[in-house]
């Protein structure tokens, strides 16, 4: 088999909240023979994995860790929604305005961000800078999860107890390459920027280019810095 199919079983079981010897009965297995696959021990045959799909209703690729959606759907462009149709009802107040407001903070200055990505038009800059930010969400995500003990840990891959160091160690490499690539310095398999003649700037530029997001962008980049500052105010 391969190894997430073990863990993914594990997770999925947990997830509904079962113990072995009632996913074992209901897969009609024993429960030695379960445990056995949960700990990748032994490997399973095409009818088990055809009837875990089945039982937990969700695709093979899924359960074999070829696919990170339930259903086994491969990912493009046309299918991800819009971060405000993705929001739905989430923006609705709930008592508290500060998350509404983080979240538009970073998604406006987001927005900026990623529009002076196509107008550099540098593939590989765009993967480090990308690659960044899902590091720095992908460790606060484990973070907040963590939180509740019943969230199973067997959602990841990499163990908890390395994850943050891990990311935190790619984060500074992706920053670093970004930094090379801006400065014109090749890496392997890498094109450097050329030019930055499409990345200059000035606040009025900013406010002229972005009118809904530049106050959002000017706001984050106020905040960051106070958050840096040695100076007591």
């Amino acid at each position: 088999m391969n190894a997430d199919f073990p863990r993914i079983l594990t997770l999925l079981r947990k997830e509904k909240g079962i113990s072995q010897k009632e996913a074992a009965g209901e897969l009609g297995i024993s429960q030695a023979l379960l445990s056995h696959y949960e700990k990748g021990i032994r490997e399973c045959g095409l009818d088990f994995l055809v009837r875990t799909a089945d039982f937990y209703h969700v695709s093979c690729d899924y359960l074999l860790g070829r696919s990170p959606d339930r259903m086994g759907a491969t990912l493009t462009v046309e299918d991800i929604p819009e971060p405000e149709q993705a929001a739905g009802k989430e923006n609705t107040f709930r008592g508290s305005i500060l998350p509404v407001l983080n979240k538009k903070l970073i998604s406006n200055s987001l927005n900026v961000l990623f529009d002076l990505l196509q107008r550099a038009n540098n593939k590989s800059l765009t993967g480090e800078v990308s690659s960044f930010l899902m590091l720095a969400v992908y460790r606060m995500f484990r973070v907040v999860y963590a939180a509740h003990p019943k969230n199973q840990d067997a959602m990841f891959t990499v163990p908890r107890r390395v994850a943050d160091q891990y990311a935190g160690a790619m984060m500074q490499v992706h920053s670093a390459n970004a930094q090379a690539l801006v400065g014109g310095q090749p890496l392997d398999g890498q094109e450097p920027l050329r030019s930055s003649e499409e990345l200059a700037l000035t606040t009025d530029v900013i406010n002229e280019r972005y009118p809904m997001c530049a106050s959002s962008l000017f706001n984050l980049v106020q905040n960051s810095e106070d958050k840096m500052t040695l100076q007591p105010k």
